[in-house]
């Protein structure tokens, strides 16, 4: 047996990388990386873009606050409900076909979301940009998984990662641009050519026949488990998302906001059973023998609801307590987006020469100190500089965050569930993203209530600080989740290689 050359004992067989299929014959990974990161930058800079448009489609279509909060809150509710499907289509269906559809789905829905003249056909548009977004989701980790060796991926992961920061962060400036120079109809638009673009690059460049499962073992597909996560997810994600807007009590009839989240606890609960009883199950639960994995999705979910969480009590303070307009609050925090983007590619290559465990360590911990600061400093004297370097302190965090943990995540799965896995990372990535919107929001609304004049900057400037504290709890639980990695990085075979 072969010795680790450093201790003199044989490697951890869990730091070894899984084995992964050779990519299609004249694949050029790094040309599919770049058209794969159109897709991804499209749908991470959705989730955030709308957030500064609230009072011109408030205006402009005539709605009220609970319509046009629909506008984000189905965006979300429909990206995070069917992403365990769409990763396990991949693996049965083929890569590509997945990507494509769900890039022509975001592209057309964009176009209709621009078109718009009332609140049903915006929020329906929303809806399947958001079906769109989870289709495409867990293909491109996949994608990078199978085409990149163990050695490299990091690398890959970085740049996906960076490109990910950067458009959820650049989200703001870029509607605060087009709201007040073109209209907000250009947050939508701008989305058709850059996916039209993303289609032809996807079209030439990234490869067919990357798949899980031979064809040979596509032959069955778990129906009721479908229905049942899917439901579960929709029922649970619906409720946290908008229990303040019901007050946490009736939703319709009988049937209240406790009675959902029950319902969909109960859900998943059978969907579990479901998986372990099924021959050929849509999540198999060996994933979650790997120790790293686990610890990963909980680290995704933390940095999605910090990531989240932190964009509403931003937009609150900057435009409500300072009264800066939408492009000014985009260039504020322009550093986050910034410094991620930078970072990312870095942290993804570091992550192949030490431990992702500690480079992740690091990200939380700037993170976190980034947020701190500006629950600190939330005051209406404030000075803008303080918020910028707490804000690039926060995107050198998310930087540091994304690719590391999507390699922990990947470097002991083997190919044929590599799309199950990437789809229950993101799911976890996207749920956490649900529930940091909704709990935030929620210390917002009754922090300013609480106070008894909610148009008193002083009044929002300390909702905004108090708010910001549970962000910053859920990024500790993310060091935890770091702690309970494996420490050391992936040893690769030469045969893999």
């Amino acid at each position: 047996m072969a010795l680790s050359p450093r201790r003199g004992r044989p490697p951890h067989p869990a730091r070894r990388a899984a084995p992964r299929p050779p990519p299609p014959p004249g694949a050029r990974p790094w040309a599919a990386l770049a058209a794969l990161c159109v897709g991804f930058f499209l749908l991470m800079m959705d989730t955030t873009i709308t957030n500064v448009a609230v009072p011109a489609l408030m205006s402009d279509l005539d709605i009220d606050l609970n319509q046009v909060s629909w506008v984000n809150s189905v965006y979300l509710l429909a990206y995070a409900v069917p992403l365990l499907l769409s990763g396990r289509l991949g693996d049965r269906l083929g890569r590509k076909p997945m990507y494509v559809t769900g890039l022509v789905l975001f592209t057309v829905a964009s176009l209709l979301c621009g078109l718009a003249t009332g609140p049903v056909l915006l929020i329906a548009g929303r809806a399947l940009q958001g079906i769109g977004a989870a289709t495409m989701a867990p293909q491109t980790m996949a994608f990078i998984a199978q085409l990149f060796p163990t050695d490299r991926r990091g690398a890959a992961l970085g740049i996906w990662a960076a490109v990910g920061g950067f458009a959820t962060a650049i989200g703001p400036l870029l509607g605060g641009l087009f709201v007040d120079t073109a209209g907000w109809e250009w947050i939508f638009w701008v989305n058709v050519p850059i996916g039209v673009a993303g289609l032809f690059l996807a079209a030439i460049l990234v490869p067919g026949g990357v798949r899980g499962a031979p064809r040979g073992e596509r032959e069955r597909f778990d129906v009721l488990g479908t229905l049942l996560s899917c439901l579960g997810l929709l029922a649970l994600v619906f409720a946290v998302q908008n229990g303040e807007y019901y007050h946490w009590s009736t939703v319709a009839g009988p049937l209240t906001v406790t009675h959902l989240i029950v319902l969909g606890a109960l859900l998943l609960v059978a969907f579990v059973v479901r998986q372990h009883f099924f021959g050929q199950p849509l999540i198999p639960l060996s994933l979650f023998k790997h120790r790293d994995f686990s610890a990963a999705c909980v680290g995704g979910l933390a940095v999605g609801f910090a990531l989240t969480g932190l964009y509403l009590p931003l937009t609150l303070y900057l435009q409500t307590a300072r009264g800066y307009s939408p492009f000014v609050f985009g260039l504020i925090t322009l550093p986050l987006a910034v410094a991620a983007g930078v970072v990312g590619p870095f942290s993804g290559r570091l992550s192949d020469r030490v431990s992702g465990a500690r480079v992740a360590m690091g990200g939380f911990l700037a993170f976190g100190c980034g947020i701190a600061a500006l629950a600190l400093t939330a005051r209406a004297a404030t000075p803008v500089w303080a918020w910028v370097l707490a804000l690039t302190l926060c995107g050198v965090g998310t930087g540091s965050l994304f690719s590391p943990l999507a390699n922990v995540a990947t470097r002991e799965i083997p190919g044929p569930v590599m799309g199950a896995a990437s789809g229950v990372y993101n799911t976890a990535r996207q749920v956490g993203s649900v529930f940091g919107s909704a709990a935030v929001s929620v210390l917002l609304q009754r922090g300013m209530a609480s106070a008894g004049d909610g148009s008193d900057t002083g009044t929002v400037a300390d909702a905004v600080s108090d708010a910001l504290w549970l962000p910053v709890g859920m990024l500790v639980l993310g060091m935890l989740a770091c702690l309970a990695m494996r420490d050391g990085t992936v040893r690769v075979r030469r045969s893999e290689t």
